[in-house]
């Protein structure tokens, strides 16, 4: 009987594993082949593949580098067509033409803005890939991290540049935390670092974030819009059609009793619910979106967040429908022209190399870099040791092959993140369900940006996926990310405090550095005896110390 040939898989890994490429990534003594890690790494990418759209959605929101001269002038008599219009009609614009009602000249430019951040963000994830497989030999993807680029994007930069720090400037201090970063990982300080917040903050910091995410993602602008605007509770059940909400401007009442608009005042986006809530044909839309997401997350089906994501999407880019996202306005023929391009090497114009070291001196611009310094630390250090317990490579201390190259790789994306212009780079959770599938080594981060490098072909199809279909997945991180207040010490009341606020005030003050400083205030405060009894215990012995000393230098 003729033995029977070994099939093309089992001789492709043989092959491989003897080669140059398979003994630099150790595939044999990882118990690995080279196929395993092609197909560990497709699953890490469908799993995070979501970020593509997401983080530059979000980080678009800022305004990027869109400024008031982007700005068009329009026409005081709506009923003239711009081009007729006569100049002593012209209405010049100010900085509210950032504002809702958004002017048509710079909510192109936020647009053009999203589309160098989606090429932004698959640049940055494939470079970190490639740095994290090549150097640490890790099966760990990284991309733009969220929660740092919601941080970036609605408190730090705010939106349209509302915030207290430039996007130009806030770039710049990604690019210093990087550094530092990069720094403190050479010299093997990041652990001790991460040390210094006390653990109910370290610990609650994830589910804050969660929260502030799930908190975007219920929202209208950037999520389904479950959620609307209350003057009365702040806020309340949305889900209203776009015709029946409405704008608010800030008013002043005078002493007769009249109300005028404050001069120069911000008016709102269109947030306030005149009626027929939960009856918004994107909301509904969107809550199917989260429902299949979730249903698959429960079978524990790979690329559920794509699988969501997809299905929303694509009914959203059928026009003349109640749901589409190419609206019959001049802004959604524009960019249903460029969807139907579909492949289009889309070049970086506007965000690539923006850093600006003004506006250093500022208080809030150093408060943005330390934030951004501490998330970083922790959420790298906790991704990746929980990732090489899950893998198997940690010995008792925790230590495990490679942890060097990899804070220096993670380090090094933030840097190359920042000078692209996107938020910090960080290694991925998800990557946990490429090492479910057997991935053991560099190659399947590889593979990640194998994917990633793909991702650059296809920016009209990503720059057209719709908020309603971007919200689900930031409400279902947020479900993912709650699971550390486990934890948590609820038992011990100065323990479950200082957690407790700060995963409040992270998104109910719309900022994650507010949150570490009310969670750390009152953590210092309600261990404030305990602390100065340590402190005097220390300093009575370092006194007694210092007197047994000098009396035997005495004798």
């Amino acid at each position: 009987m003729a033995q029977r040939q070994p099939s093309f898989t089992v001789r492709l890994n043989s092959l491989v594993a003897q080669t140059r490429l398979g003994k630099h990534f150790k595939l044999l003594d990882r118990n690995t082949t080279f196929t395993t890690e092609l197909r560990a790494g497709t699953a890490t990418f469908l799993t995070m593949a979501y970020i593509l759209a997401v983080n530059a959605t979000i980080i678009a929101n800022s305004g990027g580098t869109c400024t008031v001269s982007d700005c068009i002038p329009l026409c005081s008599d709506p009923n003239i067509t711009l081009s007729k219009c006569p100049t002593h009609l012209l209405i010049r614009p100010d900085i509210s033409c950032k504002y809702p009602p958004v002017n048509p000249g710079y909510a192109a430019c936020v647009e053009r803005t999203r589309r160098d951040l989606i090429v932004a963000t698959a640049a940055s994830s494939l470079i970190g890939c490639t740095i994290m497989g090549v150097f640490a030999n890790l099966p760990l993807a990284l991309a733009p991290g969220m929660g740092a680029n919601a941080y970036f994007a609605y408190s730090v930069v705010g939106f349209h540049g509302s915030g207290t720090v430039p996007y130009k400037t806030a770039l710049t201090a990604i690019f210093l935390e990087g550094l530092i970063f990069l720094l403190i990982s050479a010299v093997g300080f990041r652990a001790k670092l991460a040390q210094l917040v006390p653990k109910p903050v370290r610990v609650s910091s994830s589910a804050g974030i969660g929260l502030f995410l799930a908190f975007i993602g219920l929202q209208s602008n950037e999520g389904i819009g479950l959620i609307g605007y209350s003057p009365s509770t702040l806020l309340t059940l949305g889900g209203c059609p776009r015709k029946d909400l409405a704008a608010l401007g800030p008013v002043i009442a005078t002493v007769n009793g009249s109300v005028s608009l404050v001069p120069n005042g911000t008016i709102s986006e269109k947030i306030l619910c005149l009626g027929n809530r939960m009856e918004s044909p994107t909301l509904w839309l969107g809550l199917v979106g989260f429902v299949i997401i979730a249903y698959c997350l429960m079978k524990n089906v790979k690329g559920a967040m794509i699988y969501g994501i997809v299905f929303v999407t694509v009914i959203s880019w059928v026009r003349r429908t109640p749901v589409t996202v190419f609206p019959g306005t001049e802004l959604g023929d524009s960019e249903f022209q460029y969807f139907k391009k579909v492949v289009d090497v889309h070049m970086i114009k506007t965000t690539a190399g923006a850093l600006s070291f003004k506006g250093m001196s500022k208080g809030a611009f150093w408060e943005a870099l330390l934030t951004f310094l501490y998330v970083d630390i922790l959420d790298t250090t906790g991704t990746l040791y929980s990732m090489a317990r899950f893998a198997g490579f940690a010995d008792l201390n925790g230590d495990f092959e490679g942890q060097y190259f990899a804070f220096m790789a993670d380090a090094s994306s933030i840097v190359v993140g920042s000078l692209l212009g996107t938020s910090p780079v960080t290694t991925y959770i998800e990557s946990s369900a490429g090492i479910r599938e057997g991935g053991r080594t560099g190659l399947m981060a590889l593979t990640v940006a194998g994917y990633f490098f793909l991702a650059f072909f296809f920016t009209p199809l990503l720059a057209s996926i719709p908020p309603w279909a971007i919200g689900p997945p930031l409400i279902l991180v947020g479900v993912m990310m709650m699971k550390c207040v486990v934890d948590i010490n609820w038992d011990d009341i100065r323990e479950a405090i200082p957690a407790f606020v700060t995963i409040l005030l992270m998104p109910f003050t719309y900022s994650i550095a507010y949150g570490l400083v009310g969670g750390i205030g009152t953590y210092l405060v309600l261990h404030a005896e305990e602390l100065v009894t340590k402190y005097v215990i220390k300093k009575e012995m370092s006194n007694a110390n210092q007197g047994d000393h000098d009396k035997a230098i005495q004798v």
